[in-house]
């Protein structure tokens, strides 16, 4: 997919095909939002007039750029993981021994497919606090890039968490999922309150 034109990933996304899907999508918006806070970085390093943060949105920029990377892959990682619960749930299940083999392959499958949406939210939580540090020391004639960035993030996280709890419901094993769910949680109370800093920063800097 990552070799898509964004029209062939848009008609994908909007084919009758289950995947790729929301997780995949959210992925993605966590990917722009990285790809903004770079951007926001980079038309800042390197101006004198903001010699002082040189250093900050150098490490920034590399930072947001490596955010970026990692989310687009967990596009494809997004895709993967629903098609491999699709082919657990396919397997056979006419004998006692595969209907075992088969249910310990979806359990597995579940839980994989938790996993992967739950990295696409927590790296998004770390793309906002990017956006956030952008917001506060970049420059301040791309604040509101900033500000699309926090926002794709925010939404990268929520939309995410969705997709988690879609297969945590069908998880059996509760300890660990118990230990999904609040990874989740605290994945989303961190994205909504960075997300709100970095609005009200952007509008105090935008409506000074």
């Amino acid at each position: 997919m990552l070799e898509m034109t964004v029209r062939e990933f848009l008609s994908e996304l909007a084919s009758d095909a289950p995947a790729p899907g929301g997780g995949s999508a959210a992925a993605l918006a966590g990917a722009l939002a990285a790809a903004l806070t770079a951007m926001v970085a980079n038309l800042t390093r390197g101006r004198e007039k903001f010699a002082g943060v040189e250093e900050k949105m150098s490490a920034l920029a590399d930072r947001a750029a490596a955010l970026k990377d990692g989310l687009a892959q967990l596009v494809e990682e997004d895709t993967a993981a629903f098609n491999r619960v699709m082919a657990a749930f396919r397997q056979p299940k006419d004998t006692p021994e595969t209907e075992a083999a088969r249910e310990a392959a979806i359990q597995a499958a579940l839980a994989a497919a938790a996993e992967v949406p739950l990295r696409t939210a927590e790296a998004a939580v770390s793309v906002l606090a990017l956006a956030q540090e952008a917001a506060a020391y970049g420059n301040p004639a791309a604040v509101s890039d900033a500000g699309v960035a926090a926002l794709l993030a925010r939404a990268a996280v929520e939309g995410a968490a969705l997709n988690v709890d879609i297969n945590l419901g069908f998880l059996q094993d509760a300890e660990r999922k118990a230990a999904l769910a609040a990874r989740k949680e605290q994945a989303l109370a961190a994205a909504r309150r960075r997300a709100e800093q970095v609005r009200a920063r952007v509008a105090a800097l935008i409506h000074a």
